[in-house]
């Protein structure tokens, strides 16, 4: 049976997703956690691998098992055996063609910035801190030109491993909520990084220290080395991954009131 599950996580403690030999990863966690539920191994396909440091609240993966075990076993078993910072929201029956990531259409995420004066002791390691004010209108402004099918090659790292740099974004938008500038995308993939650096070159813009139209130059050189320095890890969070209406997966965009900006 394919089981695909629901998985929330601050991602500070953590060498990222994927299992790596001497660094504590989500992926080794959640899966010796499952494991112990199955009293079998486990091996988790995720939709979207993310970085050393960054966070979830709608990350989703599927796994296969010969365990009968009902969603809510699945669930709590898990969360009974994995650590404070990793939990998983649900897990349900999926058909033995659904793919974490090959089937998923869209992923949103959303990058958080502490803008004031002070830094915060409370949210050090989930939110990016730029203490020089942000014009959130330049931002959004900038962040127009990202909008359509566009190659992204200008905002992946060095070490991506994509084949193509072509993605579609659908949606990139920026907004003030008080101290908290938000800055969030959806698209039917990133690249490595490529959050980051949109957010970096948004924040280099928001400081007036290139104009909006800078955003659609860096676009159409498709040269990494134009493009202003990635932003923090701490600040990136994968809010939900989008899915065919057949799957009858949960929602898994964080209700409000979990927002990353009401921490």
């Amino acid at each position: 049976m394919r089981i695909a599950v629901g998985i929330e996580y601050d991602g500070a403690a953590f060498a990222g997703w994927q299992t790596q030999a001497e660094q504590p990863t989500i992926q080794q966690i959640t899966e010796r956690a499952l494991g112990s539920v199955a009293a079998q191994p486990v091996a988790l396909t995720c939709a979207g691998r993310t970085d050393a440091g960054v966070h979830a609240l709608g990350q989703v993966a599927h796994f296969d098992s010969h365990a009968l075990r009902s969603g809510r076993s699945w669930v709590l078993g898990a969360n009974s055996e994995l650590p404070p910072d990793i939990s998983l929201s649900w897990a349900v029956p999926v058909p033995a063609h659904f793919h974490a990531r090959y089937c998923a259409e869209a992923r949103t995420y959303r990058y958080l910035i502490l803008n004031r004066t002070a830094r915060s002791a409370l949210v050090a390691h989930r939110a990016a801190w730029v203490h020089r004010p942000l014009d959130h209108e330049r931002m959004a402004e900038a962040a127009a030109a990202l909008h359509g099918e566009h190659d992204f090659s200008a905002f992946r790292s060095s070490v991506c491993q994509a084949k193509s740099p072509i993605r579609r974004m659908e949606r990139l938008t920026v907004e003030r909520r008080g101290d908290w500038v938000l800055i969030e995308a959806t698209a039917n993939a990133f690249l490595h990084h490529m959050m980051r650096n949109i957010a970096g070159l948004l924040i280099a813009i928001g400081k007036a220290e290139s104009p909006p139209s800078f955003a659609g130059e860096v676009l159409a050189g498709r040269d990494r080395t134009r493009n202003a320095a990635t932003a923090p890890a701490a600040g990136l969070y994968l809010m939900s991954v989008r899915y065919p209406a057949a799957f009858g997966l949960p929602a898994t965009l964080a209700h409000e009131g979990l927002a990353p900006d009401r921490l």
